[in-house]
């Protein structure tokens, strides 16, 4: 067991801001990394390298990793295995799932190889690792021994946090470097991790080859395929069941590459049903009918059935796990308390996942739109506010434009950045666009404004456990609980 190590986190946060502020900023830029690069090292000398006793799968991208993060690990429940994961919605240890309170996609310091050790010690099979490039950059990844890591697409975002999108991509890159320094690891026909001492044991054990999967279809896919692995699978998503698959199409003469297809996707408000084609193989007579709306979550099962081929899935255990998860929390979301209209809770806060949330909004049945956004984070990606705000005011009948995380920004002066943008798109202030910095205000008045078959839309925070306010401070919240509050006291 690890030896017993207590911090005051909240006093150390406080002491780490006030020296950020007196220490010379090209000597704190020299110090951060040592810091961050210190506490890998501490994390697994004190929790016994976790990592080691496990396959580890990181999933990273600019969006679609929470999701891909439960559909693998479902998946792989599934499938008979235990499984243990990080995202930014939920963690579980193998044994509990709970959501994840503290604002933090990649927990630093200790965290992550805490709740690998407690995989281990729960017996799991898998981890599966929510891997942000914010983590990356401070070195989070750098001592766990990865074994899959998946490549969701990329576009720019975070370009404030990193500087440009080529240091964006950079710190993305890095991640899928370190794959080459990770050893390699043998399991059992149960895919349990052991260790080998003698070289002899091995030939009675599975090797656990080192794979890259990207997504086919982004723009940077060459870029990730480019770097080093035992193993790269390429998915794609097209219209239509290839009719003739040629050698070419996917390489089948190199066994170290693979491709996996979703053809047909067909959209609906029940759900989206495809086909997956394996190298060349089409399997129509077991067309997937995944139970999550959104066209975007077709490329995030395609990530988790990727995972399932690289494992040696069955396409019966694949189609089984995929279709077994109905909903992941903050993400389209309903919450129903009775209501005669619909409330949709997502995490969405930037531009393109708002895009992609209103295509899939357009399927339901509904009379209008009323729409709570998220007022986007202080601190980083100004850019991209009055952007939101303009999408908005172009989807949306009404817009309310609320705060999200201002830490330590204004937050007013953050709504009316984005409210600007509404503004330009016609919305015309306290009639179709209301100004409230008070979230629970904020959304108190799009249910009084709601009607039958109407849908409130709530972006920006989906099952997020606090507000972050200046100074470093958190205040308790969760949308999804404040929407059954305030429903069932209008009901």
């Amino acid at each position: 067991m690890p030896f017993a190590f207590c911090i005051d986190y909240i006093m150390f946060d406080k002491l780490l801001h006030k020296l950020k502020k007196i220490i010379p900023e090209k000597i704190w830029n020299y110090l951060w990394p040592i810091y961050h690069f210190s506490w890998g090292v501490l994390g697994n000398l004190i929790y016994r390298w976790p990592s080691q006793k496990l396959i580890v799968i990181g999933i990273t991208g600019t969006t679609g990793k929470t999701t891909s993060v439960y559909l693998v690990a479902k998946m792989l429940k599934e499938a008979g295995y235990k499984v243990g994961y990080t995202s930014t919605a939920m963690f579980c240890d193998g044994n509990q799932e709970w959501l994840n309170n503290k604002k933090m996609t990649m927990v630093g310091r200790l965290f992550t190889f805490k709740m690998m050790h407690k995989m281990v010690k729960n017996k799991c099979h898998y981890a599966v690792i929510e891997t942000s490039s914010e983590g990356i950059i401070q070195y989070r990844h750098r001592f766990i021994n990865y074994d899959i890591l998946v490549f969701t697409g990329l576009y720019p975002e975070h370009i404030e946090a990193h500087g440009s999108f080529e240091a964006y991509q950079e710190a993305k890159g890095m991640l899928f470097a370190h794959l080459k320094d990770c050893k390699t690891k043998y399991a059992d026909n149960e895919r349990r991790v052991k260790k080998v001492e003698a070289g002899i044991k091995k030939l009675s054990l599975n090797r656990i080859k080192k794979t890259i999967i990207v997504n086919g279809d982004d723009e940077y896919k060459d870029h990730f395929l480019n770097f080093w692995s035992e193993t790269k699978i390429e998915y794609t998503i097209t219209p239509k069941v290839p009719l003739e698959i040629k050698d070419e199409d996917f390489a089948a003469k190199d066994h170290n590459f693979h491709r996996l297809i979703a053809s047909s996707p067909a959209i609906s408000r029940e759900g989206t049903r495809f086909v997956l084609c394996f190298d060349g193989q089409c399997y129509k007579d077991e067309p997937i009918n995944l139970k999550l709306l959104g066209g975007f979550n077709v490329a995030n099962s395609l990530n988790a059935a990727a995972v399932g081929y690289s494992q040696g899935l069955s396409i019966d255990q694949m189609k089984r796990g995929l279709e077994a998860v109905w909903g992941i929390p903050g993400r389209l979301e309903q919450i129903n308390e009775g209501q005669p209209f619909t409330v949709i809770v997502d995490y969405a806060f930037e531009p393109r996942a708002v895009e992609k949330l209103y295509e899939t909004i357009k399927l339901l049945p509904h009379e209008r739109v009323i729409h709570v956004l998220g007022s986007a984070g202080g601190g980083r990606d100004v850019a991209r506010r009055p952007v939101l705000g303009k999408i908005a005011g172009e989807q949306a009948d009404t817009v309310i434009v609320t705060d999200e995380d201002p830490y330590d920004d204004d937050p007013q002066i953050i709504i009316d950045q984005v409210s600007l943008g509404a503004e330009k798109s016609g919305k015309v202030l306290d009639e179709t666009l209301f100004k409230i910095i008070d979230r629970r205000q904020a959304i108190i008045k799009a249910l009084s404004l709601a009607s039958p078959n109407d849908i409130v839309l709530i972006t920006g925070k989906g099952s997020e456990q606090a507000i972050c306010v200046k100074g470093g401070k958190k205040i308790p919240w969760d949308d999804r609980a404040v929407v059954r509050e305030e429903l069932k006291r209008i009901l």
